[in-house]
């Protein structure tokens, strides 16, 4: 069943868990909205060969962060869930304290207004006591925080393999189906 999935690219580094994610979610038929900040802009350009509008071409819909008068900015927007890969410690400030100025962070609000999945994947480190109250907050309004904290029980053998092994845990939190990285127990 095709899922309408909100995936926002912040300032954070590693842009790439955003584009991977983009390209799993539509290889399988799920219905993308994509807002790429002003910073995840700077982020994608640095960090890889992608561009904002390279992934508005995969995208089934890109949204531009500043207008408050897009869909992704009501409650009434029907949206399966939301992801921020990478997700800022500006951005999750600003969704921590309900302060929605920009498309992101209200999509944010709506998304925990609604009650539907979102999940905030901060790639910070270390982390202050503000960082860490404010993943508090939003965990407490019913966020999911995922670290992008590669796994290695898997063996990757590149890149890609440590960027899918974060990918393929956001993914269920999504309210998807499981993905190809799964502990099977056998060390």
């Amino acid at each position: 069943m095709t899922k309408r999935i909100l995936v926002c690219l912040t300032g954070a580094s590693g842009a790439i868990y955003g584009v991977r994610l983009i390209e799993k979610l539509k290889s399988v038929g799920h219905e993308v909205h994509l807002i790429v900040s002003r910073w995840g802009e700077e982020t994608l350009a640095h960090e890889t060969s992608s561009s904002r509008e390279d992934l508005g071409k995969i995208a089934d819909f890109i949204y531009d962060e500043m207008d408050l008068t897009a869909g992704p900015a009501s409650g009434s927007f029907h949206l399966d869930a939301m992801a921020i890969v990478p997700c800022s410690m500006k951005t999750l400030a600003g969704i921590a304290h309900g302060y929605a100025d920009n498309l992101v962070a209200r999509a944010a609000d709506c998304t925990l207004k609604e009650r539907r999945p979102l999940v905030i994947v901060p790639r910070e480190t270390p982390l202050n006591l503000i960082h860490i109250r404010n993943m508090e907050t939003v965990t407490e309004a019913g966020a999911i925080i995922l670290p992008a904290s590669p796994a290695f029980w898997h063996k990757p053998k590149n890149i890609d393999e440590l960027v899918d092994s974060i990918v393929d845990r956001i993914i269920p939190h999504l309210g998807l189906s499981k993905t190809e990285i799964e502990w099977k127990g056998d060390i």
